[in-house]
């Protein structure tokens, strides 16, 4: 826990709850392009690959984000205090 009282723990597991989340929908997505690019739809396809790859930019955001919550707990200005 920092300083301010934010459980970072705590915070670490919602930002990997919210990118299981959104793989999930990455996952929906990709099979919504296959989809349509069998179909010819050559428009929807692509726009469709264009938000699954930005879900999974996403994705590389919310870990790095993780990893810095996790490199902060080493942080000597950090304290736990007992309440």
């Amino acid at each position: 826990m920092c300083q301010k009282g934010v459980n970072t723990e705590q915070m670490r597991l919602m930002i990997s709850q919210a990118g299981d989340a959104i793989s999930m929908a990455q996952q929906w997505l990709e099979r919504i392009h296959h989809m349509a690019d069998h179909a010819d739809l050559t428009e929807s396809s692509k726009h469709v690959a264009q938000a699954s790859v930005m879900l999974g930019e996403a994705r590389a955001r919310l870990e790095t984000a993780s990893n810095d919550l996790e490199n902060r707990d080493e942080n000597p200005n950090a304290s736990v205090e007992l309440v």
